[in-house]
């Protein structure tokens, strides 16, 4: 009695089972928030999709981000990252499982943020992107500063205005947003974007650049903690002061940044100097510089005066020097003669030894070498000329060879060209028309002298002109074409027989 109620039940296939707990399932539920920590994430799958679960101390629950979802939810999952996940409840038949397909994701509480804050933190910290080494200093008066900030807020108002009072500047503001969706990434590409510009392009590159927001909560300044944001500043090769913020308020770019600024009216002050006090300080020192060089030339002066009372008069100096040329003039007289006598002495001596016999001694010598060498120049003359002789007969014979092979050569080019030529004509008399005339044919012409083939072309009454062999012909046709000619059978060529000769027998 109790088994025949089952058997009136219903026959479900699977694939139906299955498809009716799914509608009931999104019927009954449809969009929730559920809060869990992240388990089993291991990055995006090779579709592009997410799978993972949430739990807590009693339960866990399959979840799934597709993948035009994954590129727009502002927080991305990472393991054990307690989160609250809005989206819809479904099941997922292949595995008799339900799930959860998120839309939205986001940290449960400031307790998750602040975890996954520091875990970021140090994730950059170990690659050395907060390293002291990897700052730039910042120009001490830049011509142009790049502003990285919301343009409606009152951040980029006060940093003009502090900069108007402290020394006027060329300001560049590149607008994005400061939070939510997207903020990240428009801050990012304004950070790349300054840097990509030209030396000298038409928009000026600028010297230094302030990424600047007013304060909040942490979730509103979370984009310039995304990691995206932090490595664009990290390589930027334009000095960049962030300023994120009160003074309270730390951000992941404060660490990367070349200088952190409390707030923006702080990075507008450590950008530019004061104005007022470059010029008074400037001021002071031509002032300086003024008195310290009439110190130096009072002093000069004083020391001039005491080195010329030290120094003895002319008449002092010139004493001992008028003295000594008083003596030499004495001697000058005295030195002359004797300096005289001696080399009338030497002259004296040689001219005792210049007899005319030593004279005629060395003329001889001389004639002599010169008689020598003239016998050497006339045999070298000779020898000369023969050599020269030899080598002009040498050069006749050669000469005459090559004349001789010229010659030959000449003969021989001479017989090829009139072999070609004559070849040429017999070619020339083969192919001319004249030949076929000679053969009894002859040429038709119309009345402009074109050549006329076919009968189709000849109409009644044109006057002809038919070349013959031995001349032309006028002629008037009297019909034109009535028809076309039957075609003439074509005798096939009688196989010609091989010669006895060509015969190689049977080799069988």
């Amino acid at each position: 009695m109790t088994e025949q109620p089952r058997v009136n039940i219903p026959e479900w296939s699977v694939s139906e089972l299955s498809a009716a707990l799914k509608r009931t399932v999104e019927d009954a539920y449809g969009y929730v928030r559920v809060r869990g920590e992240i388990s089993g994430y291991r990055g995006p799958h090779s579709s592009g999709h997410c799978y993972f679960s949430l739990k807590d101390e009693g339960a866990r629950i399959d979840a799934v981000i597709w993948k035009g979802v994954f590129g727009r939810i502002r927080f991305k999952p990472e393991e054990g990252l307690e989160v609250i996940a809005t989206g819809r409840l479904t099941t997922y038949p292949g595995k008799s499982s339900y799930q959860i397909v998120i839309d939205r994701l986001e940290p449960a509480g400031i307790g998750a943020l602040m975890a996954l804050l520091e875990e970021r933190k140090k994730k950059l910290a170990a690659e050395g992107l907060f390293d002291e080494a990897r700052k730039q200093l910042l120009p001490w008066l830049p011509d142009v500063i790049g502003v990285v900030t919301s343009p409606t807020g009152a951040v980029i108002r006060d940093i003009l205005h502090r900069l108007s009072d402290r020394f006027p500047r060329h300001v560049i503001v590149w607008p994005v947003r400061v939070q939510g969706e997207g903020s990240a990434e428009e801050v990012a590409a304004a950070i790349r974007g300054f840097n990509e510009l030209p030396e000298r392009g038409a928009i000026a590159r600028p010297d230094l650049l302030i990424v600047a927001r007013g304060g909040g909560s942490i979730e509103d300044l979370w984009s310039f903690n995304e990691e995206i944001v932090v490595r664009a500043a990290a390589d930027s090769m334009i000095p960049l002061i962030s300023a994120v913020g009160h003074e309270t308020d730390v951000t992941l770019i404060d660490f990367v940044a070349d200088r952190r600024a409390p707030t923006p009216t702080a990075a507008a002050e450590m950008a530019v100097p004061v104005r007022a006090e470059l010029i008074t300080r400037i001021d002071g020192l031509a002032r300086r510089t003024l008195a310290c060089w009439s110190r130096g030339q009072d002093h000069r002066r004083t020391e001039l005066r005491a080195a010329t009372r030290a120094l003895p008069g002319a008449d002092a100096l010139l004493a001992v020097p008028r003295q000594r040329l008083d003596a030499c003039s004495d001697r000058l007289p005295r030195a002359l003669r004797a300096n005289a006598q001696v080399h009338h002495t030497a002259f004296s001596r040689i001219a005792a030894r210049m007899t005319p016999q030593l004279l005629h001694v060395q003329v001889e010598r001389r004639r002599a070498r010169f008689a020598a060498a003239a016998g050497l120049l006339a045999a070298g003359l000779r020898h000369n000329a023969e050599a020269q002789r030899t080598r002009i007969a040498r050069a006749r014979d050669r000469l005459g060879t090559l004349m001789t092979r010229a010659e030959r050569a000449l003969f021989t080019l001479i017989d090829r060209r009139a072999d070609r030529l004559e070849r040429a004509g017999t070619l020339l008399d083969a192919l001319s028309y004249h030949g076929v005339l000679a053969r009894g044919f002859a040429l038709v012409r119309g009345p402009q002298g074109q050549p006329l083939r076919t009968a189709a072309a000849v109409a009644a009454g044109m006057r002809l002109d038919v070349e013959f062999q031995d001349g032309h012909v006028g002629a008037i046709a009297e019909t034109g074409a009535t028809g076309q000619r039957e075609p003439v059978a074509m005798r096939r060529p009688r196989p010609r027989r091989r010669a006895a000769s060509d015969d190689q027998g049977n080799l069988f």
